[in-house]
């Protein structure tokens, strides 16, 4: 069976590296520093948006970052409605909501500002806008019929890199599956990269939120669909990250480091939005619907396992990314070693610890057949996982006794 199970395997990979060539190479307009959110709202009124509907989550409210927005809006003349309605790992219950106030609101554009799960919902709510058919049936490969409300982003978190990818996220409320919507269509209009709105992230949140676009970097430079073009960007986001990401952690009012993680999560987005990633999100995923463990923070404790399961066939390619960083170590096996020892290293000094107090013992089994299932789909790994090598990577990750 597992041998059935691989052979499957390998079609899905070579399938998705044909569908990955599908792929658009146009990232969405986008402006980059301090106050150019502002920019973006008078870009906004330049295009003629008469309303606006905002996606974004009840902590930005009430920190008052959205609030900054609205009042350049304001300025600008242009009308909106707030749908605060996301919560972390968004549901098809949320995205309706939003959707049925946009409709309500006689909005004709869409404004995601916040994280990940922000961007999500404001990529499906803005597709539903225009087909016509339910929210479920968007789900897959280039469902996305007809060309969406215009989209605009304005992250709040230097991690996903939604703001260049072309995939949504949206679970079920009842079984916490993810549904992925994959189409070139929910590419943002316009983003606006602002440092200013990042400035407040306490240091936890900036830590998890980095080593995501650490993960979404690395995992895309390890694909078996990597191409020069993406590992210019993965690259460049892991050296941003690498020298950034413990400034911006220690001193959140760092302008220049907050700058350099939003570039480094918005190149490592284009990067693995045209490669996949693979077995550390597979795994990140399910402890989100197993323990609602923030996603950051998931592919964090993940990483270095799966990097120590994968050097056996990719010593080469890590070797690389230890070479990338300047570490001493003679021989190929020795960099790829440095190179995991690093990430460790790195999540020690942000105050990340390596296991997840929430994992059970008991789960283990469940958490690495559902894992399994979504890696196989079509995720390009460098090496296959069994469901026991997954119980036995998770097992590492168990709280000390």
């Amino acid at each position: 069976m597992t041998t059935a199970k691989k052979a499957a395997h390998d079609v899905a990979i070579a399938i998705s590296k044909q569908v990955f060539k599908l792929i658009p190479d146009r990232i969405p307009l986008t402006l980059l520093g301090p106050g150019c959110s502002a920019d973006l709202c008078a870009s906004i009124a330049q295009l003629g948006v008469g309303k606006l509907l905002i996606v974004t989550d009840a902590v930005l409210v009430k920190l008052g970052l959205v609030a900054k927005i609205t009042e350049a809006l304001d300025k600008q003349g242009v009308r909106w409605c707030i749908y605060d309605g996301v919560e972390p790992d968004p549901t098809f219950e949320q995205v309706e909501a939003g959707l049925a106030m946009l409709r309500r609101e006689g909005c004709e554009a869409v404004l995601a500002i916040g994280g990940g799960s922000p961007m999500d919902a404001a990529k499906v709510i803005a597709a539903a806008a225009t087909n016509d058919k339910p929210l479920r049936k968007l789900a897959g490969l280039f469902k996305v019929r007809k060309t969406p409300f215009p989209l605009f982003a304005i992250p709040t978190t230097a991690g996903t890199g939604s703001e260049v990818t072309l995939a949504a996220v949206v679970s079920d409320s009842v079984t916490h599956a993810k549904q992925f919507v994959v189409d070139s269509k929910l590419l943002p209009v316009m983003a606006a990269l602002d440092p200013l709105l990042m400035v407040g992230l306490p240091a936890p949140v900036t830590a998890a939120t980095g080593m995501d676009a650490l993960t979404h970097a690395v995992e895309s430079y390890l694909a078996v669909t990597s191409s020069p073009a993406t590992e210019r960007y993965a690259t460049a986001a892991i050296k941003l990250i690498f020298a950034n990401l413990p400034r911006a952690c220690s001193d959140g009012s760092d302008i220049e480091a907050r700058k350099a993680m939003a570039m480094a999560s918005y190149y490592a987005g284009i990067a693995f939005t045209r490669t996949s990633v693979g077995y550390v999100h597979a795994i990140a995923h399910t402890f989100g619907a197993y323990y609602r463990t923030p996603h950051g923070l998931a592919n964090a404790i993940v990483l270095p396992h799966v990097l120590d399961f994968s050097v056996v066939v990719a010593s080469g390619r890590v070797a690389q990314l230890g070479r990338l960083l300047g570490l001493q170590a003679s021989g190929e096996a020795a960099q790829a070693r440095a190179f995991i020892d690093a990430v460790r290293d790195l999540m020690a000094r942000i105050g990340i610890a390596p296991t997840l107090d929430a994992l059970k013992v008991c789960d283990i089994p469940g958490i690495a057949k559902q894992a399994v299932a979504e890696g196989h789909m079509n995720y390009p790994v460098p090496r296959y996982m069994t469901e026991a090598d997954c119980e036995e990577l998770i097992t590492r990750m168990l709280p000390k006794a």
